[in-house]
């Protein structure tokens, strides 16, 4: 029996806030900057958020049920694609300190996960591209969580 995040990845279960994944990619970017409650959901770890209580944390179980999942594989390669439009179309992250620096550090941490290092390398690659593109001033420490990640 799968648990909770393995089914909402695959895209049979509700997110903490009650929307289904493609629900959650199809919000708008204010929405994806404004909420707190998803990020846990479309990349998971395996240890507690410190921002949102109850969100969920991966198994031993859950981590072998989604790398052997082409469901929730393509989930999450889904929600990485939403997610670097949203970086792509927004400012803010840009500035040296902001919330969806540790975002995105636990974005490129569950698909190194879940996905594999290519994956993760590939999210964290074009991610600094565009920060490096459009003259972003994000701290050096952020880039060394994300490069370590």
């Amino acid at each position: 029996m799968a648990s909770r995040i393995v089914d909402f990845l695959d895209g049979r279960a509700t997110h903490g806030g009650g929307l289904l994944i493609n629900e959650l990619w199809a919000q708008d970017d204010a929405y994806l900057e404004h909420r707190h409650d998803f990020i846990q959901w479309l990349f998971p770890l395996q240890e507690a958020s410190r921002a949102v209580a109850g969100a969920p944390v991966l198994t031993v179980q859950d981590v072998a049920s989604i790398r052997a999942s082409e469901a929730a594989l393509g989930g999450l390669d889904c929600s990485s694609r939403r997610m670097m439009r949203f970086y792509q179309a927004t400012d803010a992250w840009l500035a040296s300190r902001d919330h969806n620096h540790l975002r995105i550090t636990r974005i490129i941490r569950s698909l190194r996960l879940l996905a594999g290092d290519q994956a993760a390398n590939a999210f964290r690659d074009s991610l600094i591209a565009d920060l490096s593109r459009r003259g972003g001033r994000v701290n050096p420490t952020s880039l060394d969580y994300w490069r370590d990640a």
